[in-house]
C-alpha cells in the first residue's frame, strides 16, 4: 500500500500484551515486524472516553480496564514510560480532550494538559525518540491560541492538534485549524488527531497539516462502507448485488483489480471477515494515494488546481 508511518495505541498495548514485554521482546518494531517509523499515542483520548470508568486529577487519571475492570493510572510520567518501552520513533504527551463546546471545562482542562506537557517534557529521556506536544482548547479561539504560544514555548519535536472531530462543525474545525496554522512553526510537523476522510485529508492540508490518523477506513469497512473520489458507498445495499464493476473504477488496489461490488457486497452481508480485509485494502489504498497526490501536487506548485478538482468530483457524486 505504500504506508510510511503506522500508528499504534499506547492505552491498549499497555493493557495487552504489556509494555514492559513488548520492551524485552525488542520494541514494536521488532514485535510487529515493521521497519518503518512508528508513533504511538498516549492513551489519553481512549481513557477519557471510559467516562464511566475514570476519575481525572490533577496529576493525572485513574480508570478501570475496559477488559477486565482493573484498575490503572496514568500520569505524565508514566505514559512516558509506556512509550519508551513500547520504543516508537513518535511519542506524544498526555493530554485531556474536552468536549469542545464547553468554554469553562475547556479551560480547566487545558491547565492541566499543559502542567502534563512539561511533565511529559521532563520525563523524556530517550532523546532517539521525537515527542510531540498537544494543541487543546475545544473550539475557542482564545485558548487555542493560548495553547499553540504555550506549547511552541516549551519547544517540542512536533505538534499535534487534538479535541478536534468529536462533535464540532467542519466550519469550526477548519476555523481552529486556519487559527493555528500561522502559531505552529513551519519546520515542525504537524499531526491532526483522530481525521481523515478524503475531504478532510484535503482541506486540512489546504490548512497546514502535515499528518494524519484515522480509524474510519477499517471502521467503514466493517459496515460495508467503501472510500470513493466521489464519495462514499455502502457495499450492503442491495443495488451492488448484481454489480460486476470494481469498487472504484480505475482504482489499482487489490480489491478493485481482482473482486466485484457483487462479490464484495456478498462477503460482507455474510459477515465474513474476508469482506472487511479487502474493504480496508481499498479505503487504504485510496487515502494514501490521495496523500501522495497531495504531495505531488504541492511540490509542483499545482495544490490549488487539484483541490478544486478533487471538489468538483465529489459535488458530482458516483
Amino acid at each position: 500500500l505504500g504506508a510510511t508511518v503506522i500508528l499504534a495505541n499506547t492505552y491498549h498495548l499497555y493493557l495487552r500484551p504489556g509494555d514492559e514485554r513488548i520492551a524485552r521482546l525488542g520494541g514494536l518494531h521488532v514485535f510487529m515486524g515493521w521497519d518503518g517509523p512508528i508513533l504511538t499515542d498516549s492513551g489519553g483520548y481512549q481513557v477519557f472516553s471510559l467516562a464511566q470508568r475514570r476519575r481525572i486529577d490533577a496529576d493525572g487519571v485513574t480508570f478501570r480496564s475496559h477488559i477486565d475492570g482493573s484498575e490503572h493510572r496514568f500520569t505524565p510520567e508514566k505514559v512516558v514510560v509506556i512509550q519508551e518501552n513500547l520504543g516508537a520513533d513518535i511519542i506524544t504527551c498526555l493530554d485531556e480532550c474536552a468536549p469542545p463546546l464547553d468554554y469553562d471545562y475547556n479551560v480547566q482542562a487545558l491547565a492541566r494538559t499543559h502542567a502534563w506537557a512539561q511533565a511529559c517534557k521532563a520525563a523524556h529521556t530517550r532523546r532517539d525518540q521525537a515527542l510531540f506536544g498537544i494543541v487543546q482548547g475545544g473550539i475557542f479561539p482564545d485558548l487555542r491560541e493560548q495553547s499553540a504560544r504555550f506549547l511552541t514555548g516549551l519547544g517540542f519535536d512536533g505538534y499535534a492538534i487534538g479535541g478536534l472531530s468529536v462533535g464540532e462543525t467542519k466550519a469550526q474545525m477548519h476555523t481552529v485549524l486556519e487559527l493555528l496554522d500561522p502559531l505552529l512553526p513551519a519546520d515542525r510537523p504537524r499531526y491532526l488527531m483522530g481525521v481523515g476522510t478524503a475531504e478532510d485529508l484535503v482541506e486540512c492540508v489546504a490548512r497546514g497539516v502535515d499528518m494524519f490518523d484515522c480509524v474510519l477506513p477499517t471502521r467503514l469497512a466493517r459496515n460495508g462502507g467503501a472510500l470513493t473520489r466521489t464519495g462514499r458507498l455502502n457495499l450492503r445495499n442491495a443495488r451492488f448485488a448484481d454489480d460486476p464493476g470494481p469498487i472504484e473504477p480505475g482504482c489499482t488496489c487489490y480489491t478493485c483489480t481482482h473482486f466485484s461490488r457483487a462479490y464484495v457486497r456478498h462477503l460482507t452481508t455474510a459477515n465474513e471477515i474476508l469482506g472487511h480485509h479487502l474493504l480496508t485494502l481499498h479505503n487504504l489504498h485510496l487515502l494514501l494515494t490521495i496523500t501522495r497526490e497531495l504531495r505531488e501536487a504541492i511540490l509542483t506548485g499545482r495544490f490549488q488546481a487539484y483541490r478544486e478538482a478533487f471538489k468538483q468530483r465529489m459535488a458530482n457524486g458516483e
